[in-house]
């Protein structure tokens, strides 16, 4: 029997895909584009069309297991100030035994019970982040799960939250520029975004435009696919995109460029920042950004009057110490242009804040904690390592981990994998393959695909929301996020009926929200259309092909901001409140080559892998085929002064840790600048990848990570084979 099953894409990207997937005799045997989705158009990346070789690897966990050998298994030698590590990977036959879910379920609320006896329940973190964004697995059951039991709370910033603060500080929600629109502008900044390589379904409406004459402009630090394909690639040292920002407005001010009616009627603090972006002449900026006054006066000349003009910001501007304050200066640059009123202009960042499911219904902050008399406590997911290590009052004794893999992906590595080593902390991961973080599991249970559940998806790159359908079975004794934290709630004797409502129940509530536009969306209509656009004025109707909506959907036309003011507020009394340049400001990163005085020159991109989504698909071997790893990219100039040629081995390192590399020299980074992309620690040489070199220092906004604020220094290692 063959069918053909809709799901959408759950992974951490803006594209948000629909998908098709062709099931015989109850096994997948073709993944596809949604040719109906008017944004995923009928294609996908190329690593979820490999998405098969994921789903049926040899390598997937399928049974719940006990660790039956010390964590880590063998430790080799170490150089001094470096973490010991695995030998070999604790996927080894010789490192589990299988059990039951009934074993499993059981030994884990044992122990959490103890836990909670001698310790209170704040000794138990959940670990969680973007491993799945569908709405029911990604936050739903699991939020119930510890809430109700009373454990720690995790403050999940570790990627956008920086980001998100600067945004919001600005335009109140985080909404943007349809991708739609795009085919519409005539001039397009992509600012620290590769989108060519992780938003690709937005890529052929910015082809479409240029096509129509529209000129594509990069900046980013580092040469990216994207960039090649420019008409302009500007670029630009790490950490000073805030400075370049207020640069460009000092030009457009200047100019009387602005929009003054706009201004007038939808913004706050203009004068303020007339006054503020005085202090940033390109002259001045320049010195930091290391782009010339000249091409800063262009880029703010062209923006200004080539319309419409439009950005698609994304999160790599805000991994450095001031990502936030970058961020909200970037956003009043549409805001003083009047680009907002402009079909095809505007700004985008983040759409996810159209959505607004009703995040109660789906998460019950409401449930009743026991034995507990105040909030739990919050611990910052970028601080693991710090959290593992020192904290107290109680300490950490048990780390449940799901949708996220730490030990690859959270900074300060070394510190991260000593707390994880310990003997006293009782870790339970729910995963889908053997990654770095299973090495240092108790007890290791087996989740599903997005192939194996049912979910609700949103987007933060467009505005279409989709019921994503089972294809087929679990394999093996897989469960999802929610049938997990379910049977563990029984386990736990927690008996609220919220703990007993079925998928279609959760989605339904998700779905019923205050939000006009979710009006008329139900999941009965998500399971017949597929994927429906959020009720804006305008209706979607399908032609020839694809869909175009009657009205394009322009937030911020007219105002309705959502800030405090009901306008875009170039001037924040709540920045000012947390110690913070009211306006916007600009302050070298400490870890940079304009901050304090350092052994460490080189400012190192700690980049995502083009082919890989985080530490996501680094294992697949279909995958990796398309991804050259374990490379570190330099210019030829600093290569030069220190003597290391391409293809040799070299040495990275700072205070925090060591990793050995193969030099690339080539045009892809500036003098001063080096990169090397994110890949699972067991994957790279001595079990250690670039988050050794990284650290746990959060950024100006919203506690967010820092993982572009970052100096190391390089030499040969040519002794090491």
């Amino acid at each position: 029997m063959k069918k053909v099953i809709h799901a959408a894409c759950p992974h951490d990207c803006p594209d948000a895909c629909g998908v098709l997937i062709t099931v015989e005799d109850g096994r997948a045997t073709k993944i596809q584009g949604d040719p109906q989705h008017p944004v995923t158009r009928g294609f996908l990346c190329a690593k979820v069309a490999k998405y098969l070789d994921r789903v049926y690897s040899p390598d997937r966990v399928l049974y719940p297991m006990r660790r039956i050998v010390p964590k880590g298994i063998a430790v080799s030698a170490v150089g001094a100030g470096e973490s010991p590590a695995p030998t070999q990977s604790a996927e080894s036959s010789q490192a589990w035994q299988r059990i039951t879910w009934d074993e499993a379920l059981d030994e884990i609320a044992a122990r959490f019970r103890a836990i909670v006896t001698e310790f209170g329940s704040e000794a138990i973190l959940p670990y969680s982040y973007g491993g799945t964004l569908g709405a029911l697995n990604g936050a739903s059951m699991d939020r119930r799960f510890f809430g109700r039991l009373g454990a720690s709370q995790l403050e999940r910033a570790i990627c956008s939250a920086a980001g998100e603060a600067g945004l919001t500080s600005v335009l109140g929600v985080k909404l943007g520029t349809e991708p739609e629109q795009f085919v519409h502008s005539r001039y397009i900044i992509a600012w620290a975004s590769n989108i060519h390589g992780n938003n690709v379904h937005l890529w052929p409406f910015i082809e479409e435009a240029r096509r129509k004459g529209a000129k594509l402009v990069v900046i980013d630090p580092y040469r990216t696919r994207t960039a090649a394909c420019a008409e302009w690639y500007i670029p630009i040292n790490p950490g000073t995109d805030g400075a370049l920002a207020l640069a460009m407005m000092h030009v457009i001010i200047g100019e009387g460029l602005h929009d003054a009616d706009y201004v007038a009627k939808y913004t706050l603090g203009f004068d303020a920042l007339r006054e503020k972006v005085k202090d940033y002449p390109p002259e001045r900026v320049a010195q930091w950004t290391g782009i010339s006054a000249e091409d800063i006066r262009k880029l703010a000349l062209e923006y200004a009057t080539v319309r419409p003009s439009v950005i698609r910001l994304n999160y790599g501007v805000q991994r450095s110490e001031g990502g936030g304050m970058a961020t909200r200066a970037i956003a009043m640059l549409p805001c003083i242009t009047g680009s907002w009123k402009e079909v095809g202009g505007g700004l985008q960042m983040s759409t996810s804040g159209a959505f607004g499911l009703n995040k109660d219904a789906l998460t019950r902050p409401d449930l009743q904690v026991e034995g507990l008399d105040h909030p739990p406590r919050s611990v910052n997911m970028v601080e693991l390592g710090k959290a593992l290590n020192t904290l107290n009052d109680p300490p950490l004794k048990a780390l449940f981990v799901y949708n996220s893999n730490p030990a690859a992906v959270c900074p300060n590595h070394n510190e991260v994998i000593r707390g994880l080593r310990r003997r006293d902390l009782f870790t339970v991961v729910h995963e889908q393959f053997f990654t770095d973080t299973t090495d240092y599991a108790d007890i290791l249970l087996p989740a599903t695909t997005f192939f194996e559940h049912k979910d609700l998806q949103t987007a933060y790159g467009h505005y279409f929301v989709q019921v994503s359908d089972q294809a087929i079975e679990p394999l093996g004794e897989c469960r999802s996020n929610v049938e997990v934290f379910r049977a563990l709630a029984a386990r736990m004797g927690f008996n609220e009926p919220c703990f007993g409502e079925s998928v279609d129940e959760m989605i339904d509530g998700a779905l019923d929200s205050g939000n006009p536009w979710l009006q008329g969306i139900s999941r009965d209509r998500l399971e017949r259309e597929r994927q429906v656009r959020l009720n804006f004025t305008g209706q979607w109707v399908v032609g020839s092909g694809q869909s175009e909506p009657t009205e394009p959907f322009l937030p911020f036309a007219q105002g309705n901001f959502r800030t405090p003011s009901g306008k875009a507020e170039l001037y924040s009394e709540a920045m000012k409140v947390q110690g913070l340049d009211p306006v916007a400001a600009f302050t070298a990163p400490q870890e940079s080559r304009h901050g304090a005085r350092s052994a460490f020159p080189l400012e190192l991109l700690a980049r995502k892998a083009d082919n890989f989504l985080n530490s996501s698909f680094s294992n697949v071997p279909s995958v990796q085929a398309m991804e050259e790893t374990n490379l570190l990219e330099m210019h030829s100039s600093d290569a030069r002064s220190r003597g290391i040629s391409d293809g040799e081995t070299v040495k990275v390192y700072n205070d925090r840790g060591v990793i050995f590399l193969k030099a690339r020299v080539d045009g892809a980074v500036q003098p001063g600048v080096v990169s090397a992309k994110l890949n699972w620690a067991k994957l790279a040489r001595g079990f250690r990848n670039i988050n050794v070199l990284t650290s746990e220092k959060l950024s100006d906004l919203g506690n967010s990570a820092t993982f572009y604020s970052v100096l190391v220094e390089v030499e040969s290692a040519r002794s090491i084979p």
